[in-house]
């Protein structure tokens, strides 16, 4: 994994807007509705061709393929594995409970993106791993000469399959995220093996808590996440920690956040994982302050930083000095080499869904990079 030795690099979460063409043939597939496969896979590679290319353009050094093939980040499993099967209803967070007339104008403006949330009804294997070996060959490819630093692909943790999709089947929420984690093991394998880094995205560790368990306590919350944490390293075991990423966050949605747990409480759990490079929230107004903890609280010597100094919810573009400001930050409390300028979430988490207008994001990720080349400037000295 590339370091910012002598440049603040800059990535993001990895979901990004997706073409009307990508939308439609995604919906199709999910509904099992009849879709030419040789079409399916052109229309991807040719999206992903063009994303890198503007995520080059914005002056983005650490490129994915904005998750152009999944029609979300947690819920593409049911195309990959087996014993997944029909609908199910969508837990919606407790801060949006608490103000119902908000959570309904939400739902009837279409602010909640539609698609199928499968149960497990059977037992878990891989059905097939065609899907990620095309991820990764659209994405080598589409990287080819484009003078990406490098690029990474998303996979889905164990635990936010396991907060997403109901268990019917197993019985006991440890044998589900052992089922879980041995059958992600070989998609996480292959795009290690790829060259490509893994990011594993784990809302589970952060949102879980004031949405699929936000009738537990703090404690039975922290229980499950450190299950959580013992099978998702167990499907990492053997993988490299410098070739993988993990991001955590508290839900990609405007709301009023005020049941978020702080990343105060959720640090000796993250702190567990595996992978080298945390991705975590630190441009939205509900988080922005929690950057203080690095002061008393220090970072592990395996660990590097990606802070968000983006925020996902806004359409406000923020001002490359703010970006800049909120780097400065981070590196004088960890070291300018230990932090990767990202945003707080991905820009695209649900396809044809987000509170990012297409073009925004694109201005966004552009105050990203000059953001990262001021604060650049003022580390590095260029």
């Amino acid at each position: 994994m590339k370091r910012s030795t002598d440049r603040i690099l800059t990535t993001h979460v990895g979901s990004l807007p997706r073409p009307e063409a990508v939308v439609e043939l995604l919906f199709a597939q999910d509904r099992g509705e009849a879709y030419d496969p040789g079409r399916f896979d052109a229309v991807m590679a040719g999206s992903v061709a063009a994303i890198v290319r503007q995520q080059r353009d914005a002056g983005v050094d650490i490129v994915s393929d904005g998750e152009t093939s999944k029609i979300s980040y947690a819920t593409y499993i049911r195309h990959r594995l087996t014993g997944f099967e029909g609908d199910s209803a969508r837990p919606t967070p407790q801060d949006l409970d608490d103000y119902p007339d908000y959570r309904d104008r939400l739902v009837k403006e279409g602010a909640s993106a539609k698609y199928l949330r499968p149960v497990c009804r059977g037992p878990i294997a891989v059905k097939d791993l065609g899907p990620v070996e095309r991820d990764i060959a659209h994405l080598q490819a589409a990287m080819e000469g484009s003078g990406a630093a490098e690029g990474f692909l998303n996979a889905v943790s164990p635990g936010t399959i396991a907060v997403f999709q109901p268990d019917e089947h197993y019985g006991s929420y440890e044998a589900y995220l052992a089922a879980l984690a041995a059958a992600m093991r070989p998609e996480y394998e292959r795009i290690v093996a790829s060259g490509l880094l893994l990011q594993i995205d784990c809302p589970d560790l952060a949102m879980g808590r004031h949405s699929r368990f936000k009738h537990d306590s703090d404690a039975e919350f922290l229980h499950r996440a450190a299950l959580q944490v013992e099978a998702l390293n167990e499907a990492l075991a053997g993988l490299p920690p410098d070739r993988m990423r993990l991001h955590i966050c508290w839900g990609n949605y405007e709301g009023p956040h005020t049941h978020d747990m702080p990343l105060a409480d959720l640090l000796p759990v993250l702190f567990k994982v595996r992978p080298m490079a945390l991705l975590i929230e630190g441009a939205n107004a509900r988080h922005e302050h929690e950057w203080e903890i690095w002061q008393d609280t220090k970072l592990p010597d395996d660990k590097i930083l990606v802070p968000g100094v983006l925020d996902t919810c806004s359409n406000v573009v923020e001002h490359p000095r703010l970006v800049a400001q909120r780097i400065l930050r981070f590196a004088g409390l960890v070291g300018p080499e230990r932090v990767i300028a990202g945003s707080d979430c991905g820009f695209g988490t649900f396809a044809g869904f987000g509170p990012v207008h297409p073009l925004i994001c694109w201005e966004k990720l552009r105050a990203l990079a000059e953001g990262a080349r001021i604060a650049s400037a003022e580390l590095f000295g260029h």
